[in-house]
């Protein structure tokens, strides 16, 4: 009788470990029996000191050094290719006109109520409403302008707003050019507000702005404009500004 049971109890032994042998493991189960804790953190750290790829940490510097290049490249090309346009001032304070080296200028057509008065805009408000009924802020818009008559003495004349669109315009008679602003604070930006000065040229500019805005409060005539390059998507690089009959380039 004990023989028997002996030899029972290995069968069932002997059982037991061919069911285990024959035991299907997923490899999510195989692979949890043999990873260790030790094995995890030495796989984490390798992970973390690996280097990273060179194409993640040039193409970001890429990207920059792209963006930066581009601005004096646009720039160039509205020099090279725009076309010559010259914008009226408005009546300028001579005290804050002049920062330091900074010349800050403000056009008419920066004025939401000289913009208000041209063809077009109910349709750019109606596109572009804010809430207080106001024009959206950051809104892109396009003035058209139309080219004057020279003055006499060489002096340019600016050219005259005629119209105002949202989107820039497929064809303009060759006398008319579109400029392209942003709405912010109020104003619209053109790109062309801040100049820098060259300090041989800062003190005689500073005495032709006082006499030009003297000249206006006694009632004649002011002539401070600027000429501009604009490229046929309306952007505007400055070139040079009169104050009276006197040029200053940028």
């Amino acid at each position: 009788m004990k023989n028997e049971s002996s030899e029972s109890t290995k069968k069932s032994e002997s059982t037991k470990s061919e069911s285990t042998k024959n035991k299907s493991w997923s490899p999510e189960a195989e692979f949890s029996e043999k990873l260790t804790f030790r094995d995890y953190l030495l796989a984490t750290d390798q992970k973390a000191n690996k280097p990273l790829p060179t194409g993640r940490l040039v193409l970001p510097l890429a990207i920059q050094a792209a963006i930066i290049f581009a601005v004096p490249f646009l720039s160039m090309y509205t020099t090279l290719t725009g076309r010559e346009v010259i914008l009226q001032t408005v009546p300028v304070n001579s005290r804050n006109v002049l920062q330091g080296n900074s010349l800050e200028l403000d056009y008419n057509i920066s004025r939401i109520s000289t913009l208000r008065r041209l063809s077009g805009w109910q349709e750019l408000l109606r596109r572009n409403r804010g809430r207080d009924g106001e024009l959206l802020e950051g809104t892109n818009l396009y003035v058209i302008l139309q080219e004057q008559p020279f003055f006499s003495r060489g002096v340019p004349r600016a050219w005259r707003p005629v119209r105002v669109t949202t989107n820039p315009p497929r064809s303009l008679p060759s006398n008319q050019a579109a400029l392209k602003g942003v709405y912010q604070d109020g104003y619209v930006q053109y790109g062309v507000e801040n100049y820098n000065v060259q300090d041989e040229e800062r003190q005689q500019l500073n005495r032709d702005v006082a006499q030009a805005v003297r000249q206006t409060r006694d009632g004649q005539s002011r002539s401070i404009v600027v000429k501009v390059k604009v490229d046929p998507q309306g952007n505007a690089v400055p070139v040079s500004l009169w104050v009276r009959d006197r040029n200053y380039q940028f």
